[in-house]
């Protein structure tokens, strides 16, 4: 409103010294003989600067609307109270209709305002006047009750617009608004699916994401003997259960700034160093996997249930893309995941096998134990590791 009401009362400014330049023109009078209509014309004037300064000041920021009733009744009443000082009324027909236009055009908001200002203008003509006694017009009755028609017409029309278009942007408003809660709903969802920065490329291209990373850690874990435990178990129980098991990994997920990929079952998969490029993402993996390790031993205590969690890990070159039109999979390929999915299905309860790759990244922080060759399908024998525990605090935590 403030906006609007500093354009307005600019054009109200511009307009009062084009009418007092145009009057010099037309009638040229001296400064002593000023007429009466010019004192008015400069009174009007001062007093509209002034509420454009004010509303420049942090009163005029906080109180819009006492701006807006204060210009309106300056430029509609001063005419009136100079008409009551010379003995007479004076109907304003033109310019009330011409205020009224203007502010239902340039300023169409807070409808209860424009009828206050439009009523204290009709109230001041008929009440002061006719309290003073001077004559409403000298016109005939007819002509007087087809004046007062009209400006009442016009005030209802101007109130009437201003109500409905602040109405049509209140509807615009809570349009807006819902639309922005489904954009926001819709970009959490996505980002539920994909990871944000692949998010936001697949919302500015339209082709195949795929990248490739030299080098990644990825871990898959399961849930040993999940299987014969739920055909024991409820469905619902199953769902809960398996809900709070996969919460804790997202949390210790977001804990480590890794990449969730998915879950098949009771097994679950994650990554680090991609998408964002991270240099200790073989440290956090680890870190995943002990805790991981931690929360399951955990949970089996507090569900009362006999939980136990078999981990393997790899490092290496991967390719990461989005597949799926329907429904989106941000999804892994390579060697190196084939590999951990190795480490995790050869390994056994309750340890977390890791590669030689991934031995020479931790083995000056943590704790591995050697287990020496397994046969690994497609890749032949593989001399793998157990975790075992932080080294740096003397932390070990048994099998």
């Amino acid at each position: 409103m403030r906006k609007r009401l500093v354009t307005a009362i600019g054009l109200a400014v511009g307009m009062y010294i084009t009418f007092i330049l145009l009057r010099f023109i037309a009638t040229p009078v001296s400064i002593a003989a000023t007429p009466n209509w010019l004192m008015m014309a400069i009174i009007v004037e001062s007093l509209l600067l002034v509420y454009l300064w004010l509303l420049y000041l942090p009163w005029g920021r906080r109180h819009p609307g006492r701006v807006f009733l204060a210009a309106s009744l300056t430029v509609t009443i001063t005419e009136q109270v100079w008409a009551t000082m010379n003995g007479f009324a004076h109907p304003g027909l033109r310019s009330w209709s011409l205020v009224f236009l203007v502010q239902a055009t340039l300023i169409p908001v807070r409808w209860p305002l424009h009828l206050l200002s439009q009523a204290a203008v009709l109230g001041y003509y008929y009440g002061v006047n006719m309290l003073l006694g001077l004559p409403l017009s000298n016109d005939t009755l007819e002509w007087n009750l087809r004046q007062t028609l009209y400006i009442l017409w016009f005030c209802g029309i101007s109130t009437l617009s201003v109500y409905f278009y602040e109405r049509l942007q209140w509807k615009q408003f809570t349009t807006r608004q819902a639309l922005n809660t489904e954009k926001d709903r819709s970009e959490a969802l996505l980002l539920n699916i994909l990871p944000f920065a692949i998010a936001e490329k697949l919302k500015r291209e339209s082709g195949t994401i795929a990248d490739s990373f030299a080098e990644a850690t990825v871990l898959f874990a399961d849930i040993v003997g999940f299987t014969q435990m739920s055909s024991s178990m409820p469905p619902r129980d199953v769902v809960d259960l398996l809900n709070c098991i996969f919460s804790v990994f997202d949390q210790l997920a977001d804990k480590h700034k890794l990449e969730k990929i998915k879950t098949i079952g009771d097994a679950y998969m994650v990554v680090g160093g991609i998408p964002d490029v991270s240099q200790h993402h073989v440290e956090a993996i680890a870190e995943m996997a002990l805790d991981m390790r931690q929360a399951i031993a955990t949970l089996g205590q507090q569900q009362q249930q006999p939980l136990s969690i078999r981990i393997g890990i790899n490092t290496g070159p991967v390719v990461a893309g989005v597949i799926g039109r329907k429904r989106f999979v941000y999804d892994l390929w390579g060697d190196a995941v084939n590999i951990a999915s190795r480490m995790e299905s050869q390994g056994e309860p309750g340890g977390i096998q890791v590669t030689e790759a991934v031995w020479l990244r931790l083995r000056h922080r943590y704790v591995l134990e050697k287990r020496g060759l397994v046969n690994i399908k497609g890749k032949g024998d593989m001399c793998t590791y157990w975790l075992k525990g932080r080294s740096d605090t003397g932390q070990s935590v048994p099998n």
